[in-house]
């Protein structure tokens, strides 16, 4: 109150009412100062922002510009045909490696759990077995102590006077003390049927993922499919084409003429064509990442992406097992977005 009061200062005539109007008045006033630089800060990133789509537009609009240029050159045109047939091309690769992982990724996930179930069945039905058992000893001793307790009191009431007052008392407590017995053991048998029934509601675990070995098998399929996909294509240098369309802009490659560019077109249309009507290539594959996790090095052992120096080679099979074995990088020089697409 004394910071206030040097702030305002201090009139004796002023009431405690105006006091309270000027206090509520300085705290609004700092809540103010907040939000209006709040509200400043946001202005400053918008216009950041403005500033960001702005910038892409144009860059946009000049790639528009650059390719209206090129479709104009009749020296160029169907190079652009042709870079775009790669790119495309590319991009086919990419998606079937893409979709390749994904489908390994998810049966192995259905494979572990599905162990995991069966697991965790087999654990809770020997756990409910053993419950059962208890149960089931639970009522045959409430059973023979019901038995017990019937024949004592046929017998307290068989007695004749005087055996009923020499021995009632004792036979008595010995009734009481079955009765307890009784209640005490369906006690224990209700407490575990609820343990059986809340046992018995239990839902499956959660899968916790795969592990680290699970996950280098699926990377050693993955690069031994991305083999495959480089040594489709790789008659004519079309592998390389492919990727350099990816990795460069329009224009800046030139493929030739106008019959040049049609031989590279009716090439990469016969290769897509023959590649979809491959047969199944699950032995060669298996047999291609099989060398390719003999070679295979990481890192550490919580590592499932090998080191890409160790994964240089690319395996061709034979039709009778044979492989060879020829050095390209795959891995290292990001043919396909290999790196983003392996499992970590």
């Amino acid at each position: 109150m004394s910071s206030l009061t040097a702030i305002f200062g201090n009139s004796p005539d002023k009431s405690e009412e105006e006091s309270e109007k000027l206090l509520n008045l300085y705290w609004k006033r700092a809540e103010l100062k907040k939000e209006f630089a709040r509200l400043r800060n946001e202005q400053h990133r918008l216009q950041e922002r403005v500033k960001a789509h702005e910038g892409a537009a144009a860059r946009v609009q000049q790639k528009l510009d650059h390719l209206e240029s090129l479709l104009l050159d009749p020296e160029w045109i169907y190079n652009v045909v042709v870079y775009y047939r790669f790119r495309a091309l590319n991009r086919r690769c990419r998606s079937k490696l893409e979709k390749f992982a994904e489908h390994l990724k998810q049966q192995r996930e259905e494979r572990v759990q599905s162990l995991e179930v069966e697991r965790w069945e087999a654990a809770r039905a020997e756990e409910a077995a053993a419950l059962e058992r208890s149960i089931g000893e639970q009522r045959l001793e409430v059973q023979l102590l019901e038995d017990r307790l019937q024949h004592d009191r046929h017998r307290l009431a068989s007695m004749g006077g005087l055996m009923k007052l020499l021995r009632g008392r004792k036979l008595m407590a010995a009734l009481d003390d079955i009765a307890t017995s009784i209640e005490a053991s369906q006690q224990r048998e209700a407490a575990l049927l609820d343990e059986l029934g809340r046992l018995q509601q239990q839902e499956p675990p959660d899968t916790r993922g795969l592990d680290v070995a699970t996950k280098r098998q699926i990377n050693f399929m993955i690069l031994s499919f991305a083999q495959h996909l480089y040594q489709h294509f790789y008659d004519d240098g079309l592998v390389d084409l492919a990727k350099e369309a990816a990795d460069r802009s329009v224009g800046a490659i030139n493929y030739g003429n106008k019959q040049d560019c049609d031989s590279l077109v009716a090439r990469i249309q016969s290769r897509l064509d023959t590649f979809e009507g491959l047969a199944d290539l699950a032995d060669t594959l298996k047999q291609r990442a099989r060398h390719i996790a003999e070679q295979a090095r990481f890192s550490g052992e919580g590592e499932a992406l090998p080191a890409a120096d160790s994964v240089s080679g690319v395996y061709a099979i034979g039709p009778r097992g044979a492989s060879r074995k020829y050095e390209t990088n795959l891995l290292a020089d990001d043919y396909w977005g290999l790196p983003e697409i392996l499992s970590r």
